[in-house]
């Protein structure tokens, strides 16, 4: 592999990192794991079907807007993107709160969590503004 091949594939992992439709599905990806590490009980039940419920529905609207065909159906996706991504942090929360054992473990979960709705307020924002 040439010098330049190692700088472009370098260079297309970095994009690939910063790909929101990327990130939202491998935070798609590690709630879902997360889920299946959860201890079997009827309480665990409840909250593993609510926190997959949001965490897909985010990541299947994100698919949905980026397949929008207008400004303001990208904007109402986005839109629930971003309220299915608060609510998955809540449940995040809840998940930590009640099964101490692996509150460090989500961590880092939890601030990939708040980061994407800070990512995803501002394409919304931005998106308003183009309007």
């Amino acid at each position: 592999m040439t010098n330049m091949q190692i700088n472009n594939k370098i260079t297309n992992q970095q994009v690939k990192e910063r790909d929101i439709h990327e990130r939202i599905y491998k935070f798609v990806i590690r709630v879902i794991a997360l889920t299946k590490s959860l201890p079997k009980n009827p309480q665990n039940d409840v909250i593993i079907y609510q926190i997959v419920k949001s965490v897909t529905s985010m990541g299947a609207n994100d698919q949905e807007a980026d397949g929008s065909e207008s400004r303001k159906d990208f904007i109402a996706k986005y839109s629930i993107v971003k309220k299915e991504n608060k609510e998955t942090n809540y449940w995040l929360r809840v998940i930590g709160d009640t099964n101490p054992a692996i509150k460090k473990r989500i961590g880092n979960l939890q601030n990939e969590g708040l980061e994407l709705v800070r990512i995803i307020s501002a394409i919304i924002l931005s998106a308003k503004r183009k309007i």
